[in-house]
């Protein structure tokens, strides 16, 4: 019987989650200026693109998921609560690999909490929360804390979407309604294949037990990443190869990985570059006839990505930005590819169970993936 073990030690907190809410939402930028009838609008309207939005889906993927979406929720939120929001879910995936730790290697993580508590922290993770919550325009969330057996919950943040819609100068019916068909099919992408949240928990599980099996060495891997970050900031983005000893500074992802992390990482980046893809060819396949002025987002929401300073566009590196947009891309070809080979009907057997996702190496040779499952 489990009580008749010795006690195991309260599982450290590696980090403060509720001081990296805390410390997101007094970091990040106030975001547009909007009178409170402006807000009670925008939320408004936002609901209302996000349910305009769902046949749409329905009718690209093909994916009969789309016609029932009522297990999982729908909050327009603003910077705050979008950090909020993710720091209990980094919290959700994080306890159960240290719990482990804690009862098989007490010590162990006792060393290694002492030696991350200058750099693994509430503050340090708030700040990125902090820079991250300024650019996200929504995102679906399956591992939200107390959504186990639903559907998750999509946020979108409203904040963003109105400064990116006027920073491009777009009609904002379109655009939200744009940003709503890509968030929605990643509800729908988990409704239709119910296994894959507890799939992705198990091997992201995985992966964080793997880095915690390491704790030891983990300190000096994060050391790694900030010293980086310093070099670049202090050269300028643009001379970070020639600062960094003719590398390109690395993002904190491959940083913590050791030579035991690679595969299930590999596994992760090809399901998440699936879910981008798929989420973008989605967005793609609208015409002016669902969104008139799509032509022009697309244009001018393409080339948004030259305008960010250098500082920014290190810290997007970095931060592992740089290769989520490279899984888009990589997705999205993909995606395509598939399609156009053996339909959206076979294409959807991807959803069927965790054997039909795309290795990495399928991700980029689609005729692999065809030959083995979508034929």
């Amino acid at each position: 019987m489990e009580q008749n073990l010795p006690s195991a030690p309260s599982t450290p907190e590696l980090v403060n989650w509720d001081l990296a809410a805390g410390t997101a939402a007094v970091m990040a930028p106030a975001g547009p200026r909007l009178t409170a009838r402006e807000v009670r609008e925008a939320v408004a309207d936002l609901r209302r693109r996000a349910d305009e939005s769902v046949p749409h889906v329905h009718r690209i993927t093909g994916l009969e998921a789309a016609r029932d979406l009522r297990d999982s929720q729908v909050l327009v939120v603003d910077r705050a609560s979008w950090a909020k929001a993710n720091s209990r879910s980094f919290a959700t995936l994080l306890t159960p690999a240290l719990d482990r730790l804690a009862a098989t290697r007490p010590e162990q993580l006792r060393r290694a909490n002492t030696e991350l508590a200058a750099t693994l922290t509430g503050a340090q993770l708030g700040a990125v929360l902090a820079f991250l919550a300024s650019k996200v325009l929504g995102q679906y969330d399956p591992f939200a804390a107390g959504t186990a057996g639903t559907g998750g919950r999509l946020l979108l943040v409203a904040p963003n979407i109105v400064e990116v819609e006027r920073e491009l100068n777009v009609e904002p019916a379109d655009f939200r309604l744009w940003v709503c068909l890509h968030e929605q099919t990643h509800r729908v992408q988990f409704a239709a294949a119910p296994w894959l949240r507890g799939h992705m928990i198990e091997q992201i599980g995985a992966l964080t037990g793997g880095l915690m099996e390491h704790a030891e060495t983990l300190s000096d891997r994060l050391g790694q990443a900030v010293r980086s970050l310093g070099r670049g900031v202090a050269a300028g983005a643009d001379d970070v190869a020639k600062a960094d000893g003719g590398d390109r500074p690395r993002d904190v992802l491959s940083l913590l990985q050791d030579p035991g992390d690679k595969e299930r990482l590999s596994h992760l980046t090809a399901v998440m570059s699936l879910l981008e893809g798929h989420a973008n060819v989605v967005m793609d396949a609208v015409d002016a006839s669902i969104v008139p002025s799509v032509k022009t987002i697309r244009r001018r929401f393409n080339a948004r990505g030259a305008s960010h300073g250098r500082v920014e566009k290190l810290l997007r590196q970095v931060l592992g930005l740089d290769a989520k947009m490279r899984q888009y891309r990589d997705g999205a070809r993909f995606v395509r590819a598939v399609v156009d080979e053996v339909g959206m009907d076979g294409f959807n057997r991807v959803w069927e169970r965790a054997g039909n996702l795309p290795t990495e190496t399928e991700l980029h040779e689609p005729g692999l993936w065809i030959a083995r499952v979508g034929s």
